[in-house]
């Protein structure tokens, strides 16, 4: 799984590092305005990707607790639903108010 992860982000920063202006012998001042304007747009896309991640991992790890925890007791499958819902609803509003943060970021730090 980690393999997969870190394949992934490095696909990313290189994808960010190659799409630079300046790779395509634009003039300096242009390039450098240019490229200086879109790095926050490269940062909220790997901040995007870094909260599903953190998410999915959280989510996937709470439910495969109270799957172990039901299948070990299943008398207390209502106690445990219930215990284990509430980290679950606060994880997935952390995890979408992030994206709002960050997608706020980037429509206020936008193009001119």
């Amino acid at each position: 799984m980690r393999k997969f992860v870190v394949a992934g982000a490095l696909a990313v920063v290189a994808a960010v590092l190659f799409n630079v202006p300046v790779l395509y012998a634009q003039e300096a001042a242009a390039a450098a305005g240019a490229a200086k304007g879109e790095w926050h747009l490269a940062g909220a896309g790997i901040g995007l990707g870094l909260i599903v991640i953190g998410a999915g991992l959280g989510i996937g790890r709470f439910a495969a607790a109270a799957a172990e925890g039901i299948a070990r007791q299943p008398s207390a499958a209502d106690k445990i639903t219930g215990a284990v819902n509430l980290p679950l609803f606060l994880l997935e509003g952390v995890a979408i108010l992030a994206e709002v943060f960050v997608l706020l970021i980037v429509l206020l730090n936008g193009r001119p």
